[in-house]
């Protein structure tokens, strides 16, 4: 089965890391110009447009010209998909914790009851 464009959807967009690293950096809502990520991220020049191209043909970044810097910002609402998803698997996770401490909980009670009987 071939594999889907980077360009397909969310999901395969940030399927990899660096992408990743780029949205972190963006994550804080400010305008991010292109030097100053290669800087941060101590990636190559190329690299880090040619994700931000992905980040952007997704509408994960939107880009606006001020003079002849590019000005990268994250656009959240557009990650929603990913947050409905992962929702899902986050009750899972609770409820599994929650069963986890129980047991601890419980182990504890009978542990702290063995030793009063010695």
């Amino acid at each position: 089965m071939p594999r889907a464009a980077t360009t397909a959807d969310v999901f395969n967009a940030i399927a990899e890391p660096r992408r990743r690293e780029i949205i972190d950096l963006l994550a804080d809502g400010a305008n991010h110009a292109v030097g100053e990520m290669v800087e941060t991220l101590r990636l190559a020049q190329p690299a880090v447009s040619k994700h931000l191209g992905v980040l952007r043909k997704v509408g994960i970044v939107s880009v606006t010209k001020h003079g002849q810097l590019r000005l990268y910002r994250l656009e959240p609402a557009e990650l929603k998909p990913v947050h409905a998803w992962v929702a899902k698997y986050e009750r899972f996770w609770t409820q599994h914790l929650g069963r986890i401490k129980e047991r601890a909980e419980r182990k504890m009670k009978d542990r702290l009851q063995t030793e009063k009987e010695k």
